[in-house]
C-alpha cells in the first residue's frame, strides 16, 4: 500500500516561515547583545587601566583617611601636588601616601614630629597623633624637580620618604591620584 504524503497548507507554511524568521532574529539579537557586552567590558577595562585604576588598600599606613581593605579609584596624573594622596610603584608593589612636598621645596621634621616645608610648619588635620619618628634620611631635605616627599597619615606604622628604602617618589612611579573611596559601600566619599 502506497502512503500518500500530505502537503502542508498555506497557513502551516506561513507559520513555519514565521517560526524560522523568529529563530534567526533571536539568534542575531543575542549575538548583538554579546558583542555589545564584550565592547563595553573591554572599554571598561581599558578605562580602568589607562585612566582610572582601582586599588585595594592593604595595611594601616594611611589610617584614618584610608583603612585596610578600602577600595579607591585613582586618576592618572602627570604631576603631584602638596596634600594630595597618590599611589605609586615601589618594588613591584603599589603604595599609597600623601604628598608633603614637591620639586624645589625643602622638608624638615623636628624632634616633636612637626613637619616643615620651606621653613613653615604644615597643617595636618588628618593626623590623629604626632609621631616623633624622623626616619633615616638627613634633614633638611630639598626635593628635586620631578620628585615628591610622601608620608603616610599613620606615621607610627608607615614606611615612606622618611626612610631611604622608599625615598623620594618620582613622577614616573605614580600610578594616579586617589580621588574616591568606593568601598566600604556605606562610606563612599571623595578623598581629601
Amino acid at each position: 500500500m502506497k502512503e500518500t504524503l500530505k502537503r502542508p497548507t498555506i497557513d502551516q507554511l506561513d507559520a513555519e516561515i514565521l517560526r524560522r524568521k523568529y529563530k534567526t532574529d533571536l539568534r542575531k539579537t543575542i549575538l548583538s547583545i554579546v558583542r555589545l557586552l564584550i565592547v563595553v567590558a573591554a572599554a571598561t577595562v581599558l578605562l580602568a587601566v589607562l585612566w582610572m585604576p582601582i586599588l585595594r588598600m592593604y595595611g594601616e599606613s594611611m589610617s584614618p583617611t584610608l583603612k585596610d581593605t578600602d577600595i579607591v579609584v585613582t586618576v592618572k596624573t602627570g604631576e603631584m601636588e602638596d596634600g594630595e594622596i597618590v599611589a605609586f610603584y615601589y618594588n613591584n608593589k603599589i603604595l599609597v601616601k600623601r604628598v608633603i612636598a614637591t620639586g624645589g621645596e625643602t622638608v624638615d621634621i623636628d624632634d616633636n614630629g612637626i613637619v616643615y616645608v620651606d621653613g613653615s610648619a604644615i597643617t595636618e588635620p588628618y593626623l590623629t597623633d604626632t609621631v616623633t619618628k624622623k626616619g633615616n634620611v638627613i634633614y633638611p631635605l630639598t626635593v628635586p624637580e620631578g620628585y615628591a616627599f610622601v608620608l603616610g597619615d599613620n606615621r607610627a606604622v608607615s614606611m615612606d620618604s622618611r626612610y631611604s628604602e622608599i625615598g623620594l617618589v618620582s613622577v614616573d612611579q605614580v600610578v594616579g591620584r586617589a580621588v574616591l573611596r568606593i568601598w566600604p559601600i556605606d562610606d563612599i566619599r571623595i578623598i581629601e
